[in-house]
């Protein structure tokens, strides 16, 4: 066996040899664990920030999703008619996209659009609001307007912001827009079984609280009443046969009070005759329900004054009334009476101060806008239910009483004409 010496500075060389190679590698490992750590807080710090910049993305999308549908807009905002639809005789759907191409606000199934219309010839814009007849769209909203007819048995035009809509307005024409409003809605928060009931283009509102019943899932019992003469007036007439399809708890009743010789029953409508509390009452197992009306004038009054009759309590009747004829929640017949018959304490005199008249109130007049117009003085008006603000007229002198409550705000010293009456004398500005 070979033998091995080492001298003495051999052994000191060796261990200075050992002991430096292992400070190399004790070296060469702090700097790789500091490059390694120096990586992972890179990869953290980065991670960190990633996700700091989702969350305030997030955040950023709820809130604008929030307050977007909080606030919608103010004033006016320009829209384009992307879509004309002819539904049914002098009736049309128009599809409204933003022209700014930025988001649209939701609004609650039921409520409004407020046009501001440039008539030719008028000096003065038109203001006319119009239910929005779908549910929530991220891209458009829609409306449905039919021609209004004029009064019966006289010589007054059709109306005029129905007629500019049905002969005028095109596709690609860009209207002027107020953000949706309105008290009257659905809220698909609560649960409590729904009637709907609806006569002619009042069905519009009526179709937008059913589509959103159905985007939402709701599984509430929701009863739907529709009245018109016929297939040929029945406006978004396929909506209305396959909401039962889609809504499984939807109970339908259409009701046709002059069906045409190709209408069938049991397939375009279920009943013959007008939609009446008689026909609720003989279908519906009790009057616990949430009651939503939206038709003209007379079949308004008819419905309300029948459903109170029958012990609805007015809390849970809720309307939306459109055309000339507005209709007012009113009270019982003899508190009505009591009140329309106490004289005014200042005396009764409405003195217009633009155009020199001076009228009588009368328990015939149902607001200060129709006492106006009975002795030909013109106060512009939109909706006629308080929610527009085109009524707008300065008080000089007097007070008023409001009949019922309202969306637009009414400025100190004035007054919506169409939703109030004189307290007294009264001298407005008009």
């Amino acid at each position: 066996m070979p033998s091995f010496n080492l001298s003495s500075s051999g052994f000191v060389f060796l261990i200075g040899y050992l002991l430096l190679g292992g400070f190399v590698v004790q070296l060469a490992l702090v700097v790789f664990n500091s490059f390694r750590s120096a990586a992972h807080a890179r990869a953290a710090s980065s991670l960190a920030l990633e996700r700091l910049a989702l969350d305030v993305r997030t955040a950023r999308l709820r809130f604008d999703s929030v307050e977007q549908e909080r606030s919608g807009w103010n004033g006016i905002r320009k829209f384009t008619v992307a879509k004309k639809i002819a539904e049914c005789a002098d009736t049309f759907s128009f599809h409204l996209t933003p022209h700014d191409r930025r988001p649209i606000p939701a609004f609650k199934p039921g409520q409004y659009l407020t046009f501001q219309l440039t008539l030719p010839g008028q000096a003065k814009p038109l203001v006319r609001c119009y239910s929005i007849s779908d549910c929530a769209r991220s891209t458009h909203y829609r409306v449905t307007i039919k021609r209004c007819p004029p009064p019966p048995k006289t010589e007054h035009p059709p109306g005029r912001g129905s007629s500019f809509f049905c002969d005028n307005i095109k596709e690609g024409d860009i209207l002027d827009v107020k953000a949706p409003a309105g008290h009257f809605f659905l809220e698909l928060e609560k649960e409590k079984a729904a009637v709907l009931i609806s006569g002619g283009v009042g069905i519009t509102p009526m179709i937008a609280m059913a589509h959103a019943l159905i985007e939402a899932r709701s599984t509430r019992e929701v009863w739907f009443f529709f009245g018109s003469r016929g297939s040929e007036d029945h406006m978004l007439r396929a909506e209305t046969l396959a909401l039962t399809q889609k809504y499984p708890k939807l109970n339908l009743h259409i009701c046709y009070s002059r069906p045409g010789k190709d209408d069938v029953i049991d397939r375009d409508f279920q009943h013959e005759g007008r939609v009446t509390v008689e026909l609720m009452k003989s279908l519906l197992p009790s009057q616990n329900y949430n009651f939503y009306l939206c038709g003209p004038g007379a079949f308004m009054e008819t419905i309300t004054d029948d459903l109170r009759t029958w012990g609805v309590p007015d809390a849970a009747v809720h309307f939306e009334a459109f055309g000339p004829a507005s209709v007012k929640k009113t009270a019982k017949p003899e508190a009505k009476a009591a009140f329309t018959a106490a004289p005014f304490a200042g005396g009764q005199l409405i003195s217009f101060a633009k155009s020199g008249q001076t009228t009588s109130w009368s328990p015939a007049h149902a607001t200060l806008l129709d006492a106006a117009e009975a002795c030909g003085v013109r106060i512009e008006a939109g909706c006629r239910a308080g929610n527009c603000g085109a009524c707008l007229v300065a008080i000089k002198s007097g007070e008023v009483e409001y009949l019922n409550d309202h969306g637009a705000e009414a400025e100190a010293g004035s007054c919506l004409a169409c939703i109030c009456k004189p307290k007294g004398a009264l001298t407005i500005d008009a």
